[in-house]
């Protein structure tokens, strides 16, 4: 099987993301990450700023309820409603995924996070991968990213739980289930290595040399 498109999912802190652009690099293919937020900021037309506070997050009770009493005022008054107005997590998870369906119909593309596994689950030339590392190694990893003081272990409980309910509010599936991915990879400071790993799983590489690789990624310390 060749393959067109990446999707990978990622712990917070795993390095996932870095590994995918490693991948992308390698393959001289396009990346998808940051990248969806100018693209879908674009074409709503709203700043890109309220394009990243939906990036991966449900909308509270409340909120929603906020916005349904926006757009029942609007239609009673007959104000027109903004793009900026209606746009909330579910106008981000519908362009999402349209952003998405027109990679893979593109091809040659590799799309960290955003339910990607999930929208293009059913498509047999893409390949989904999960990343994931010890919670002690992955705070490590942000001690070097986020800003001093900040509470490193909430902050993970708090995005790695977002991502979770956002996969299960929009797709009915859980983050963590091995049968929506092809390959579950503990990363490593190595993140070379790993990207090494999903290269040859996605080139069809045997399964020695693929074991290979995978003792170097173990080992690479």
């Amino acid at each position: 099987m060749e393959f067109r498109a990446l999707t990978v999912a990622r712990e917070f802190g795993s390095g996932g993301g870095r590994i995918a652009g490693i991948v992308a690099r390698r393959l001289g293919w396009k990346l998808l990450d940051q990248e969806i937020i100018g693209r879908i900021a674009q074409d709503a037309n709203v700043e890109s700023k309220v394009v990243k506070r939906y990036d991966e997050h449900v909308d509270s009770w409340l909120l929603r309820m906020n916005e349904e009493a926006i757009r029942g005022v609007a239609l009673a008054t007959g104000r027109p409603i903004s793009d900026e107005d209606i746009f909330d997590a579910r106008a981000m998870a519908d362009r999402t995924r349209k952003v998405i369906e027109e990679a893979h119909a593109a091809g040659n593309c590799v799309i960290v996070g955003r339910g990607a596994q999930c929208i293009l689950q059913h498509k047999r030339d893409a390949f989904h991968v999960f990343v994931y590392a010890p919670l002690r190694e992955r705070i490590e990893r942000l001690k070097k990213r986020l800003e001093p003081g900040v509470d490193i272990e909430q902050r993970l409980r708090a995005v790695d739980s977002e991502r979770a309910k956002y996969l299960h509010r929009q797709f009915g599936r859980h983050w963590c289930d091995p049968h929506l991915y092809d390959l579950m990879l503990r990363s490593t400071d190595d993140e070379e290595a790993a990207a090494g790993i999903i290269l040859y799983a996605i080139s069809g590489a045997s399964i020695a040399d693929a074991e290979v690789v995978a003792f170097e990624v173990r080992h690479a310390r």
